[in-house]
């Protein structure tokens, strides 16, 4: 697949403290807890720690020994480098430790908001330019109509909002995560973003899947981690997934009383990728709800985040959302909010042609042999009991089926109508009533 990965333009080591835009008490602060706290003592361990070049790094422990709170030890021995260590004076600890009651956080320099703006333009989810061949091999697993794929790609395009409606077990979730596979290229995610000396967590494993880290071995010649900015990790396309769990408190920043720190939202860790709200109308809140929600950042680009002390700030909102609902939109949004969704795309089951297609697929793919009198039953005798309506799920499903009775009783793979009755009667329930 062709990948737009150079496109993305990495954000740039800062060169000095004062270019950091940083609050210098907060950047020295972090300094001293993080030496604290993972007692660390050479420039070139600490510089690891905070994320921060060597130099910057070099700055702000010459900054904090001016103010006594951190002293030499001398070098170490050859093992270091011949690198200096240094260490808290007894001044420095307690300051540590009044930094630390104050808040618990270190490591990460985090990223002041306005910078990790500008970032955020350059990596831009509508920058992306997506072209059929890469929409295809991402959905090369699923048999859509070609039709199908002609509206998705100008919408995935668009970088806007996306509402997926139309009968369950269609593939509307697997759609959205070939949306997601086609995207392909990498961006930065900051570790921590800083509001007005508040620090809010952003980088999280299980949003965030990291490409390869570089580290610097500070006795190579080669050094790799100038070319960007370290407080920020290098990783594919966020994607967030959202079902009937969903609440609207969920995109609300979270304050850890402990650490007094907060974490990102959602919505902003999915930032410069798609946020899926699969299963729409199964929530707590009703849907209008859930999409007024996002009606302001969906227009504007920007979202409102309030602090525990009620202040509210605004946050870029650069994000794919795509909204998948079984209800017909009609059913659960008023005009205003309809109109409000970039793209609207009806999902439908396939007709009879595709899903033999699908089905000979996958048991091609599980080593199925097809078997026509078997097919014949099928498509004779059972779908005539629903109105011959087929999903995308059904093909696996039956064939799934079939595989554990043949286990089960211990013969080869096999395709009989016998089988297919077996298999049916485990896609549906049996209606009647259940004596407790």
């Amino acid at each position: 697949m062709n990948m737009q990965t150079s496109s993305v333009i990495a954000p740039p080591a800062p060169k000095s403290l004062s270019g950091m835009q940083l609050p210098p008490v907060m950047m020295r602060d972090i300094l001293l807890k993080t030496m604290f706290r993972m007692n660390v003592t050479l420039v070139s361990e600490i510089s690891r720690a905070i994320c921060l070049p060597i130099p910057v790094t070099q700055e702000l422990v010459d900054e904090a020994r001016s103010q006594r709170l951190l002293e030499a030890m001398g070098t170490l021995n050859a093992n270091s480098g011949n690198e200096m260590a240094y260490q808290l004076t007894d001044a420095g600890k307690a300051r540590a430790l009044d930094a630390l009651a104050q808040s618990e956080y270190y490591g990460a320099m985090p990223v002041p908001l306005t910078v990790y703006t500008e970032q955020i333009k350059r990596q831009s989810i509508r920058n992306i330019h997506i072209t059929r061949d890469q929409l295809t091999a991402a959905m090369g697993h699923l048999i859509l109509p070609p039709a199908l794929l002609g509206q998705l790609g100008p919408a995935v395009g668009a970088g806007r909002s996306i509402l997926m409606y139309g009968p369950p077990g269609n593939g509307k979730s697997s759609i959205s995560n070939g949306i997601r596979d086609a995207l392909g290229d990498k961006i930065y995610v900051p570790r921590a973003i800083e509001y007005t000396g508040q620090v809010i967590t952003v980088y999280d494993p299980i949003v965030h899947a990291a490409a390869e880290e570089d580290y610097d071995d500070p006795n190579s010649l080669r050094r790799t981690s100038g070319r960007y900015d370290t407080r920020y990790v290098r990783c594919e396309r966020p994607t967030v997934i959202t079902g009937g769990e969903l609440s609207l408190d969920m995109l609300d920043l979270v304050y850890n009383p402990v650490a007094r720190t907060y974490q990102a939202p959602l919505q902003l860790k999915s930032t410069g990728g798609i946020f899926i709200v699969d299963d729409l109308g199964r929530q707590k809140e009703p849907p209008q709800s859930i999409v007024n929600r996002w009606i302001v950042p969906l227009e504007e680009g920007r979202d409102i985040l309030a602090l525990q002390s009620g202040e509210k700030f605004e946050v870029p909102f650069d994000t794919l959302v795509i909204f998948s609902t079984n209800f017909h939109p009609n059913e659960i949004f008023d005009k205003a909010a309809l109109r409000r969704i970039f793209f609207k795309i009806r999902i439908d089951g396939p007709g009879q042609e595709d899903f033999l297609k699908i089905f000979a697929m996958v048991a091609r793919k599980k080593k199925m042999p097809l078997d026509e009198k078997a097919l014949i039953h099928l498509l004779k005798v059972k779908y005539p009991t629903i109105d011959n309506i087929y999903a995308n799920y059904q093909p696996v499903f039956l064939i799934d089926q079939m595989i554990s009775i043949c286990e089960f009783e211990g013969i080869p793979y096999q395709m009989t109508p016998e089988l297919i009755d077996r298999a049916w009667d485990n896609m549906f329930v049996k209606e009647g009533k259940v004596v407790h």
